[in-house]
């Protein structure tokens, strides 16, 4: 006779080593290590892309209106999870409050996959990503060079754009302004 499996809790993320990304998933606990370079890069990349985006409404140094987050936390029902970036429209979310993890799901998530974590990123998150209404995910990967973009319609994830290598874009839910997607990868 086997024995039940037990939850993961809040409290487990806290044992877990400084040099790993916790999160749980369905009460099963999921620990990633830090993200190797190549995406690592992407990431930081991706952010600074957007970095016009991440200011106040119509600012001199930029179309502003989004607020651009790298790692937040979030606590959907008994899940959560940690996207490597995410953003809310000001107009959801005017402010961003001083809280050690978000329970309002972001209008954008962006997961950039690795080899230990692309499974974990389209099997387990994007439906969690779906049921709590996040209206676009970008799932970027280093290695192969390419950028998936889906939108939430009628509650399942659309394709609408699958780019990659040096593509040059206005990509949704950014189209404010052109993305260099070569610009995202190392080497």
């Amino acid at each position: 006779m086997s024995e039940a499996k037990r939850r993961a809790t809040y409290e487990d993320l806290f044992d877990l080593p400084d040099n790993v990304v916790g999160e749980i998933i369905e009460g099963e606990l999921y620990a990633s290590p830090r993200p190797a370079s190549p995406h690592a890069f992407a990431t930081s990349a991706i952010s600074q892309d957007l970095g016009p985006l991440s200011r106040l409404p119509r600012g001199a140094r930029g179309p502003g209106g989004w607020w651009i987050l790298y790692e937040p936390e979030f606590h959907f029902r008994a899940d959560i999870l940690v996207p490597d970036l995410a953003g809310w429209r000001q107009e959801r979310l005017p402010r961003v409050p001083d809280v050690a993890y978000f329970e309002l799901a972001p209008d954008w998530a962006c997961e950039v996959v690795s080899p230990l974590t692309g499974r974990l990123d389209r099997v387990r998150k994007m439906p969690i990503y779906a049921r709590e209404e996040v209206q676009f995910l970008w799932l970027v990967d280093p290695s192969t060079r390419t950028l998936e973009v889906y939108r939430l319609i009628d509650s399942r994830w659309v394709v609408l754009h699958t780019l990659g290598g040096d593509d040059v874009a206005m990509i949704e839910p950014f189209e404010e302004i052109e993305l260099e997607v070569g610009r995202w990868w190392l080497g």
